[in-house]
């Protein structure tokens, strides 16, 4: 009895340590985008008062100067052209490769697998110069197009990739009866493997649209005036005459909410495609 007890005691012990964890790392991660909301919300005078207000007149002149005067609208807009398009490119055409690594008879499938992953093993900085100058001579930079198109190339080997693993999750018996009753193999791949495996392309299509819509590096060197993104748009609140806090604290939350939203509406596809193919 006085063993169980013990074992009993210690399990608590370690379930109140693993809580306390737990709750140090959602106050570590969410306090920030509390702070950041809330300061968006509040004029500059209040966002540096100690303590910071917890209760406040919410105030939105922030947002409607930005989108009505400074023309951020279209800076965002730019964002979700550039994100959309170029996550909607590389899933139509990554789905369809993966699928055909999956169910093609490769001889040397696994290495070229490997050959189309390891390119987005290297850093980003490493495809900038040789994409700079093939937009150059294609005279697409600076242009909505040649921006897609660089998305385009870090998306679409993580798409191959990923779809490949989830069409080997799906029992090829299903496949083989479709083709029995008289289905052609795209028939086979849009109507029964493609549906089988929609998790996993959910969760693929909502990482590749989180990566571009994350993007700096590309978006500053590679858009022009016109096609700027949001994340490009707030160097320009960096002047010499200091940093516009509430601007910075408003695109802060532009950025961030959406994809905290997108997250939440779609974790039970996140989930369950990341899971696709575990061992069970």
């Amino acid at each position: 009895m006085t063993n169980n007890k013990t074992v009993q005691i210690k399990r608590k012990i370690v379930q109140i340590l693993l809580y306390l964890i737990l709750i140090v790392i959602l106050l570590w991660t969410l306090v920030p985008i509390v702070l950041m909301v809330s300061s968006s919300l509040k004029v500059e005078a209040e966002m540096f008062t100690m303590p910071p207000k917890l209760f406040f007149k919410p105030n939105i002149e922030t947002y409607v100067y930005m989108f009505k005067e400074a023309g951020f609208f279209s800076f965002f807009l730019n964002s979700i052209i550039a994100a959309g398009v170029a996550t909607a490119f590389s899933l139509f055409i990554g789905t369809m490769g993966g699928f055909a690594l999956a169910r093609g008879k490769f001889p040397n499938e696994k290495g070229i697998s490997f050959w189309i992953i390891s390119t987005r093993m290297a850093p980003l900085v490493a495809f900038i110069i040789p994409i700079y100058l093939l937009l150059a001579k294609a005279r697409l930079v600076g242009t909505m197009v040649g921006l897609i198109y660089a998305y385009t190339t870090f998306c679409l080997p993580f798409v191959l990739w990923m779809s490949r693993n989830f069409f080997k999750d799906v029992p090829y018996a299903i496949e083989e009866a479709a083709l029995v009753d008289g289905c052609t193999k795209f028939q086979t791949f849009h109507l029964i493997s493609l549906p089988s495996a929609s998790g996993g392309i959910a969760a693929t299509a909502i990482l590749c649209f989180m990566f571009t819509w994350n993007d700096y590096l590309y978006a500053s060197i590679l858009t022009g005036k016109e096609t700027q993104t949001i994340t490009v748009a707030t160097s320009l609140l960096i002047t010499q005459h200091g940093i516009a806090w509430g601007q910075a604290m408003a695109i802060g939350t532009i950025i961030t909410l959406p994809m905290i939203f997108l997250g939440l509406a779609v974790r039970k596809y996140l989930v369950q495609g990341l899971s696709m193919g575990a061992v069970k």
